[in-house]
């Protein structure tokens, strides 16, 4: 702070045939934002407190009228001027600076032109949305161009008619960076401060939707409060520590800053008053995002604060290049001999802390300043050689009207009027620049095109910086980024992490800010009750589903060929499955087949050999051959179920089946009814004799069979079998099957070879005590037994299995009932046959049956 003898307003004259006036920012008076309702102000806050960095404005203006005017091929033989004023960042004070713009020079008299010297074409200013409609209120009223090298203000109906000229980005370009950057690192959980007002509100609604769209969520939103009253200084300041503490304190890590350029100066001295004053112990550790205004004049207000809390910030910044001549004009600058600049004394006493002789009345202490110092030799946290992004909107600015005016003598060639050896636009031609601003486009000094979109907004980006804080207050700026509005939507973006210095406290690795840690490939969100989305549980996906990135929502199901591995995170092609001859649990249910049947033709072969015995003629001698034969092919049908499945062996190969295994039982059971006539056959007067012999036993076969035959053929005609792809019955396997078709006639089939098992068995059970040597009544009620047995195991042990194993469970229940009936009915016979041949005579059965 400097105590200041003069009274407002600061100016910086320039004389000039055109003129181009300047609102700044330099000069901040406490008083000026307070209200007070008892007395005077406290002589303390009718201090100045000069911001040093905004020095450069002015100078960048007067840089570029220097260079314009010493240019033959802008506006020859027309000299430019300036007039430059300070807001104070108060409305007075800028209403009352823009009207001495529109006043004649040293005559505040609105609404008159008393001299010719005040040509004012345009008006450059200002650095916060507040002060630039302050600004176009008053130049809306005589059509005077503004040019805005801030951010544009809140519009309503209230608002000026006449368009901003913004040579600021548009603000989307700042909320499309931040959420970029957001989405860049991963982080979800932020909190936000932005100032009490319309701006900040603006930007609360804007970011808001598109954040949470993202993924984003805000813990909090805090806002900064403004002062209007002196009586709740204190209690404000309590309140922003009170914030600050909050802040800090937070599971945040990321925070999102949005104000003018004086708004951060409030929450920085609440930190100063909570981590000092108040001796808070809140962690420091915290990534700010900042947007062009508010970190940068953090350290202007605060010059003993280390800024520690600011230390790895990043923020938006006004894409610029630097000019080596800007450079020497600033190393030219001295107070002693530069005409018109009300504004350098009170910055040159701030930044070198010295006091110019005679600028105060009483003799006081300190250095005496010569003139001599160097601007080089200041910190960058004091004020920047290089030209900052306001100082290059400026100069832009500048450049922009001196264009325009260009195009405008141009193209008005014949209304000049030559008055005293230069040239003057008439009065009534002022408002037309307006027509040439809208289409300018050239390439200044740097190189770079300068245009205006249909908008009336600057084509042009936005730098993203890294601030590194250093112990001694100074600091340092590092390029890291980038948001173009014109690359490519994929490309708008660039990021150099690995440039990025981080805040001390999370020791140089990437920060996270999250509510909840990641949910890794495998799982999935869900989430809490009653908070936000961001905030969830992390759960296993659910059986047949994969998850094979982080965060999701939902797990997703693999396709029909594929399935989940065991960690739930990868589709794994599935296995093409069948029952192969080649794998082992075929391959021994191929053996058992030709073992059974290699021993149902030795079984054969010995009956055919011993034909003419008793034992095999007792017994329906043909019938036998049929049994044997059935049997023979009821093994070898097995072999159909076993291999790739074709459309032929699918077609046959369960009506096959069917059918003889139906002729099979069906001689079963004409064994069993031929015992029983004959046994009824013997008694005296029987009229059953004229129904025993092979007439009965050949129509019981062919009966039977015929109807097991036409429900095979009904079920080949109506719903035929047919190669199929199980996809779904096995997690890991595609099982090659042969679909039913219909289900039912399979059900049929098996039904009625139950309803011809259960028949045998009953008719067998029945005679099992007839009194007849070669009786097989006792065999067959065994071979029944088995028979049911091992089908009704086969249901439910069919329907609780899958893929290949469905129809091994088939092919053993073929084998174990085929083999019981032909153990338990021929085994006894071929052991009197082979073993026991000596019992294989009539003679024998006789005495047998007399015992």
């Amino acid at each position: 702070m400097v105590n200041n003898p003069h009274s407002p307003p600061h100016e910086y004259l320039q004389s000039g045939a055109l003129i181009i006036g300047g609102i700044t920012s330099q000069i901040f008076i406490a008083s000026n934002l307070i209200e007070f309702t008892e007395g005077p102000p406290p002589p303390l806050l009718n201090e100045l407190v000069v911001l040093p960095k905004n020095y450069q404005h002015i100078l960048a203006l007067a840089f570029a009228v220097k260079e314009i005017n010493e240019n033959p091929e802008i506006l020859p033989n027309v000299t430019l001027g300036f007039r430059i004023y300070d807001s104070y960042f108060n409305a007075k004070w800028t209403y009352h600076a823009t009207l001495l713009l529109a006043s004649s020079l040293e005559r505040f008299v609105p609404n008159y032109l008393c001299d010719t010297q005040n040509n004012l074409i345009a008006v450059i200013g200002g650095l916060d949305p507040l002060i630039s409609l302050h600004v176009a209120t008053i130049l809306d009223i005589y059509k005077i161009a503004q040019l805005t090298h801030g951010p544009a203000p809140v519009m309503n109906d209230k608002t000026p008619g006449l368009p901003f000229y913004q040579m600021f980005p548009n603000e989307e370009h700042q909320y499309r960076g931040i959420h970029s950057l957001l989405l860049h690192f991963g982080w979800t959980w932020i909190g936000v401060l932005v100032m009490d007002n319309e701006n900040g509100e603006k930007f609360v609604q804007s970011v808001f939707r598109v954040f949470s769209h993202s993924g984003i969520c805000i813990e909090f939103i805090e806002r900064i409060l403004q002062i209007t009253f002196l009586s709740d200084l204190l209690n404000k300041m309590k309140d922003g520590a009170k914030i600050h503490e909050r802040v800090m304190k937070s599971k945040a890590n990321v925070l999102v800053a949005y104000g003018e350029s004086y708004s951060m100066a409030f929450f920085s001295f609440a930190t100063y008053l909570s981590e000092v004053v108040l001796a808070t112990n809140a962690p420091k550790g915290k990534v700010w995002i900042g947007t062009v205004q508010i970190i940068p004049a953090s350290f202007a207000f605060l010059k003993t604060w280390d800024g520690e809390i600011y230390h790895g910030a990043l923020s938006f910044t006004i894409h610029t290049n630097d000019l080596p001549a800007f450079h020497q004009f600033l190393e030219s600058r001295n107070p002693t001999i530069t005409t018109g600049d009300g504004f350098i004394q009170e910055f040159w006493e701030r930044v070198f802390s010295c006091i110019f002789p005679g600028s105060i009345l009483d003799e006081v202490e300190g250095n005496l300043c010569t003139g001599e110092e160097k601007l080089e030799s200041l910190p960058g946290s004091i004020f920047e050689m290089s030209m900052t992004g306001h100082s290059y909107n400026i100069y832009n600015a500048a450049y922009t009207v001196a264009h325009a005016l260009h195009a405008l003598f141009k193209s008005r060639h014949q209304h000049r009027v030559k008055m005293k050896g230069e040239f003057k636009l008439q009065n009534e031609q002022f408002w037309q620049i307006h027509h040439f601003l809208k289409g300018v486009s050239f390439n200044n000094s740097a190189g770079e095109e300068v245009s205006f979109d249909q908008n009336g907004e600057i084509v042009a980006g936005l730098d993203v910086i890294n601030w590194v804080i250093f112990s001694n207050h100074s600091f340092q700026t590092v390029k890291v980024g980038r948001m173009d509005p014109q690359a490519p939507p994929e490309q708008a973006f660039t990021i150099n992490e690995g440039a990025i210095t981080w805040h001390r406290f999370f020791n140089q690795t990437r920060p996270l800010s999250l509510c909840s840690e990641s949910c890794h490939p495998g799982s999935r969100k869900k989430m809490r009750e009653g908070q936000p989305f961001c905030c969830y549980d992390c759960i296993s996906c659910p059986e047949g589903k994969i998850s094979n990135q982080k965060d999701m929502n939902d797990c997703d199901k693999c396709t029909d060929e594929n399935y989940p591995n065991r960690k739930q995170d990868l589709c794994i092609p599935k296995e093409i499955s069948f029952l192969s001859f080649g794998e082992p649990l075929g391959l021994t249910l191929a053996s058992f087949t030709f073992s059974f049947s290699f021993i149902t033709v030795l079984v054969l072969g010995t009956f055919m050999k011993h034909h003419n015995t008793p034992i095999v003629r007792a017994n329906n001698r043909n019938l036998t051959y049929t049994l044997l034969v059935s049997l023979l092919l009821c093994f070898l049908c097995a072999l159909l179920f076993i291999g790739h499945p074709e459309k032929v062996t699918c077609l046959i190969r369960q009506t096959a089946f069917g059918i003889i295994f139906s002729v099979a039982l069906s001689c079963v059971l004409a064994k069993t009814i031929t015992v029983v006539l004959a046994f009824m056959a013997t008694r005296p007067g029987s009229r059953m004799r004229k129904w025993v012999g092979k007439r009965l036993a050949n129509s019981t076969v062919t009966s039977c069979s015929f109807i097991q035959a036409g429900i095979c053929a009904v079920w080949l005609a109506i719903s035929p079998p047919y190669p199929d792809v199980d996809k779904h019955s096995v997690d890991d396997k595609i099982v090659l099957e042969c679909n039913e078709g219909s289900a039912i006639f399979l059900y049929f089939v098996l039904a009625y070879m139950g309803f011809l098992a259960l028949f045998s068995f009953t008719v067998a059970f029945l005679a099992r005590k007839l009194p007849d040597s070669f009786n097989e009544a006792k065999f067959i009620t065994f071979s029944m037994l088995v028979f049911c047995s091992v089908w009704l195991s086969f249901i439910p042990t069919y329907l609780s299995t899958k893929g290949k194993y469905m129809v091994a469970v088939e092919i053993f229940s073929i084998l174990a009932s085929s083999a019981g009936l032909l153990g338990c009915i021929f085994s006894p016979k071929c052991y009197i046959i082979v073993l026991k041949p000596q019992l294989n005579n009539r003679e024998q059965l006789i005495r047998r049956k007399g015992l």
